[in-house]
């Protein structure tokens, strides 16, 4: 199912948690009753190409982390995982028994991972999912939602970019058996995501054309408003 809703309407409304956090923890207050724990996050030490930029999200009213291209985040805890997207993709992922999921931005399908790491998405995925292996996610249990892959420079459609990530993410995800239950791809459209990896809710918010010149002809196609493609277990909601 695909929710349309107001930003509005989210922000009185974000996702619930099985999660909660006391306020012994010292940090701020957020609705919900849950308490930042932000300084903690900031203190913590991370992984080589884990992502480490976090803030307070004051619209959704939770703890957030930024993965930039080439960075991943798997977790366990409530908080909220955000990336912006053009022609990239970003898959997350959700185990469904751990109650645990992740995120990572890649550029290009595949590279040397010696200089690119997480840049590429052959080496991106087996991070991502290592990773959720190790705060105890299954294979078995595990389900993608997947997001990106726009064509975002007017003119590049005999070598686009968005359409090989997608691709690749897409045979990738296939070949590890990990179920896609949502997705919200190709098109010409970035991206804003937002991940909560507790519930596997993901949000996304399709910002403005790069190249508006092809904006009429998509509205007429319908296009426009055909997003997310999802099957039992899996949502996406626009906000």
């Amino acid at each position: 199912m695909v929710e349309f809703l107001r930003m509005n309407a989210l922000a009185a409304k974000a996702p619930d948690s099985a999660s909660s956090v006391t306020a012994s923890s010292g940090g701020r207050a957020l609705t919900g009753g849950r308490i930042s724990k932000l300084e903690l996050l900031k203190s913590s030490s991370r992984q080589p190409g884990e992502a480490s930029f976090f803030y307070v999200d004051h619209h959704f009213q939770y703890d957030a982390v930024k993965v930039l291209p080439g960075e991943y985040f798997v977790a366990s805890d409530d908080l909220m995982i955000m990336t912006v997207l053009g022609s990239c993709i970003s898959a997350c992922i959700w185990d469904t028994r751990a109650r645990a999921g992740g995120m990572n931005h890649f550029m290009l399908p595949d590279g040397d991972s010696a200089d690119g790491g997480g840049r590429y998405g052959s080496y991106a995925m087996e991070l991502l999912i290592n990773q959720m292996l190790k705060v105890g996610a299954r294979r078995e249990t595990m389900q993608a939602k997947v997001f990106g892959g726009a064509q975002v420079m007017a003119g590049f459609t005999s070598m686009n970019v968005g359409e090989r990530n997608t691709k690749f993410v897409m045979d990738y995800l296939a070949t590890e058996r990990i179920p896609v239950v949502s997705q919200d791809v190709l098109d010409i459209h970035p991206r804003k995501v937002c991940f909560f990896p507790v519930t596997g809710k993901a949000l996304v918010k399709r910002l403005a054309h790069s190249h508006p010149e092809t904006l009429a002809v998509e509205e007429r196609k319908g296009n426009a408003l055909s997003v997310a493609k999802s099957t039992a277990g899996g949502s996406v909601d626009l906000f």
